[in-house]
């Protein structure tokens, strides 16, 4: 009990401290129009296997709400694309990492489970954030080429940034 009180408390600290690390990159590093800079996906990907689908999605719509109001100013728009991510997040896991790890409830992590696993299972949920999030941003406005560039773009970059929030939330192994 005592080891799953420190691991909580290790996860939800740096949890919060990212969601504030995203409003700032939403208010004030958006470079360009072809790129969605977002954490979210990774956050919610690395929420500890303990907790339930239904309450990681409301722990993703809080934390999406919460962005869109302290930031983008279009309310809805990373709750909507990141609800989803939460919902497919087991499935994600299963599917790329194993079942096994889910029956063990064990640690998700780059160390335990390989760097191509973990970055295959991100880069689904990044995608499945993009999609969702480019298409309600457009709103049918954009023409095909410009989304598909943006994808791109924004694939490449929040990967990236998947890679380093996998590190930071993730439990290191090695004790």
């Amino acid at each position: 009990m005592g080891g799953k009180m420190k691991t909580e408390q290790n996860f939800w600290l740096p949890y919060f401290l990212l969601v504030i690390i995203q409003c700032v990159i939403s208010n004030y590093f958006q470079f360009s129009p072809y790129s969605v800079i977002t954490l979210l996906p990774a956050m919610v990907v690395c929420i500890p296997l303990q907790v339930s689908t239904s309450i990681t999605m409301v722990i993703a719509f809080a934390t999406g709400l919460g962005i869109d109001f302290l930031s983008e100013g279009v309310i809805g728009l990373n709750t909507a694309a990141i609800v989803p991510v939460a919902l497919s997040r087991k499935m994600l896991i299963r599917g790329f990492i194993g079942g096994d790890i889910l029956a063990r409830q064990d640690s998700f992590s780059i160390k335990k489970n390989g760097v191509l696993k973990v970055m295959l299972t991100m880069a689904a949920a990044v995608a499945i954030f993009l999609i969702i999030y480019i298409i309600i941003d457009g709103a049918g406005t954009r023409p095909l080429w410009f989304n598909c560039a943006r994808f791109g773009i924004s694939l490449t970059i929040d990967l990236c940034l998947a890679a380093l929030i996998t590190r930071v939330l993730t439990p290191d192994d090695r004790r």
